[in-house]
């Protein structure tokens, strides 16, 4: 995955958490002056403008501070969506049943994309149903990973 460094998913996590909302994952896209960090932030209530805009703020003022992250950097704060990013183990167990979309860091026989049924998790291993057949994936080899919009529910 391309998750933000441990330290500052923990920085990060910390203030979102104590302004009420769920930090779901974040991602630094390292791409020389214009690198990306992309916090994704939810609430039972979901996620307004209004709530972005709160946890930027917060987020601006705390990185500078902290000096986390070295170089120019855009900050980007949004809601999952609904193709929500799944980032963790609980995440893909939470989530089983639905549809999901892959793209692995390493190919396994050749291949980089999938796009199943998730089945949850086993021994470390994401289990996914792709054509009536049972795949199994390294966690640590998932580059992204996203649910597949379900417009019927």
């Amino acid at each position: 995955m391309r998750q933000a460094p441990a330290n500052v998913q923990k920085l990060i996590e910390t203030a979102v958490v104590s302004l009420g909302y769920e930090l779901v994952g974040a991602e630094f896209l390292a791409q020389g002056k214009h690198s990306l960090l992309r916090v994704y932030i939810d609430s039972e209530n979901g996620i307004t403008l209004d709530d972005c805009t709160r946890v930027s703020h917060q987020l601006s003022g705390l990185l500078d501070v902290e000096d986390v992250i070295q170089g120019h950097y855009n900050l980007e704060v949004s809601s999952p969506g609904m193709d929500r990013p799944l980032f963790t183990a609980e995440h893909f167990q939470r989530y089983a049943g639905q549809g999901v979309k892959l793209r692995l860091s390493l190919p396994i026989d050749g291949r980089r994309k999938f796009s199943g049924t998730l089945q949850g998790m086993r021994d470390d291993m994401v289990i996914l149903e792709v054509d009536g057949e049972e795949v199994q994936l390294r966690l640590d080899v998932i580059e992204k990973a996203n649910l597949i919009p379900d417009f019927d529910v």
